[in-house]
């Protein structure tokens, strides 16, 4: 088994409850068991700043599956959530699923990169983790915690 960290957003429909299914079919993945799970966060659309705020997470698993095994059980959550992939980047979806960080994977090839290349510039994704691993180090980008001291969470809250 290999642990791993999954990032969950939603700012389309029932969003909260879009994230919260995820994790419960992160947790039915074959090969996989779902640690932990963070807190749930709204933050302000990335990117694409004219959408809906988002509900952002961070699942921690330990599995069993390839990294590419793993990115197409993610991708079929999504579809399975309505998310269509139609070529637009950062805009409004039902459901989008991550792979931040498999432990002792570095990859880069035209389907996945790990550790996720963006990790550093987001606080939405950085709060999350932090949540559940404010000491990981990530392979070429640092420490969670230090990460997190270096963006601007501003507008970020944590759901009750």
């Amino acid at each position: 088994m290999t642990e791993a960290f999954i990032a969950l957003g939603s700012n389309l429909g029932d969003a909260r409850g879009q994230v919260l299914r995820a994790f419960d079919a992160l947790a039915g993945l074959a090969h996989t068991r779902l640690i932990e799970r963070s807190p749930l966060y709204l933050t302000p659309p990335w990117g694409v700043v004219d959408q809906p705020a988002f509900i952002n997470a961070v699942a921690h698993i330990d599995t069993a599956l390839s990294p590419h095994d793993l990115l197409d059980a993610l991708l079929g959550i999504e579809r399975a959530a309505g998310r269509v992939r139609d070529g637009e980047r950062w805009g409004p979806r039902t459901l989008d699923l991550d792979v931040l960080h498999l432990d002792g994977v570095t990859l880069s090839d035209e389907r996945l990169t790990l550790p996720h290349p963006r990790i550093a510039e987001r606080a939405f994704v950085l709060l999350p983790l932090h949540d559940l691993a404010p000491d990981l180090v990530l392979p070429g980008q640092g420490r969670v915690a230090d990460l997190l001291a270096r963006v601007d969470s501003a507008g970020c809250e944590r759901v009750p």
